[in-house]
């Protein structure tokens, strides 16, 4: 017999098998086998955050709005593989994301195919055993994978984001699968991204981002700072992202590797000079978006001159719109992380 708990009941089902054909069945997961989530299980996870099952994160999942209590965050926490010491940095991330200021009903309910990037920075990295090195975004890094998989849990089965339902992306994207990664913080050659965003250098800090799947920048070549930052910025033009049609709207996220990084430093580029560069080249003209992709959907700021066919148009209103990590190992790569672009970034100190 295999027991799981859900929604405050005991379920019984006579085989491990069983019990996964019954949680698909009644789309209770993500498509892949889940973690039975036993009583034990359940029960240990919530021991991890020293909280009472019934209490309240005070928040509510949209689009279906079901609150969120300690015990069903618990409940899909097991069920994505977590250990319970990975737990409290997932109650802390449901808290982010349903903070109003994030917008999460328009980035569950948006044909875009945006998921939920988690980053995180500071001790926790260590502690939680999150990995910021070689495949930062991909597979093979238990607490990565099983925290980015539990928040899209979390928003399935407590917030409703069910393809075709609740989540009508067009397309959708792996991201909605699990997506979170550390920032290498021994390869920056800049301070920490939670310094640049305000906070001390002993804080853990996570930031949420309505994020697409990571695009290669690929640069084997330049060995000077500005050489290299051309080609990050070419890479980022393109109006048919949301970024570009939605200015002054959202920011959006470069993760430069650690090889790039130290290119783009070598000259003595601060990191508020790499954002600086990135937002004056990064940009199109106006006749390039005029009649296609997201023209006339989205108010653009007041200086941005739509009658100007030769207006370079950039992707965010300011430069510190332009996020700056350090992610990934050895190798001359980078990576562009377009957003949903009328929603920004929210980081929280963890």
């Amino acid at each position: 017999m295999t027991d799981a708990r859900l929604k405050g009941e005991e379920l019984s089902f006579d085989s491990f098998d069983e019990l996964q054909e019954a949680f698909h069945a009644r789309a209770w997961s993500d498509g892949l086998p889940i973690v039975p989530p036993t009583e034990g299980r359940v029960l240990a996870m919530i021991g991890a955050s020293g909280r009472d099952p019934g209490d309240s994160l005070g928040v509510v999942v949209p689009p279906r709005f079901a609150e969120a209590t300690v015990e069903n965050v618990a409940i899909n926490a097991v069920m994505a593989g977590c250990l319970p010491l990975h737990f409290p940095a997932l109650l802390a991330a449901v808290e982010a994301v349903c903070d109003p200021a994030f917008g999460l009903y328009s980035i569950q309910a948006t044909t875009h195919p945006c998921g939920v990037l988690m980053l995180f920075t500071g001790p926790v990295v260590e502690t939680l055993g999150l990995h910021a090195g070689y495949g930062a975004f991909g597979p093979g890094h238990r607490a990565n994978a099983s925290l980015g998989r539990a928040l899209r849990l979390v928003l399935i089965n407590i917030g409703g984001g069910l393809p075709g339902l609740g989540d009508q992306s067009t397309q959708g994207s792996p991201g909605k699968f699990s997506y979170c990664v550390a920032e290498n913080e021994a390869a920056t050659p800049w301070e920490p991204f939670r310094i640049a965003q305000g906070f001390a250098a002993e804080d853990s800090t996570l930031t949420v981002i309505a994020a697409e799947n990571p695009h290669n920048i690929n640069d084997h070549v330049a060995l000077k700072d500005t050489d290299l930052l051309v080609t990050v910025a070419d890479t980022m033009a393109t109006i048919g992202s949301n970024n570009a049609g939605c200015i002054g709207s959202g920011d959006l996220l470069v993760a430069l590797g650690p090889e790039h990084a130290h290119t783009a430093a070598s000259g003595g580029m601060s990191r508020e000079d790499v954002q600086r560069f990135l937002f004056e080249h990064a940009r199109n003209p106006v006749r390039l978006y005029r009649n296609r992709a997201m023209w006339n959907m989205f108010d653009w700021p007041d200086w941005v001159d739509k009658e100007d066919d030769g207006f370079m148009v950039p992707l965010v209103e300011k430069p510190e719109d332009i996020l700056l990590i350090v992610a990934g190992g050895a190798g001359k790569h980078s990576a562009f992380i377009p957003t949903f672009g009328v929603t920004k970034s929210l980081t929280r100190r963890i």
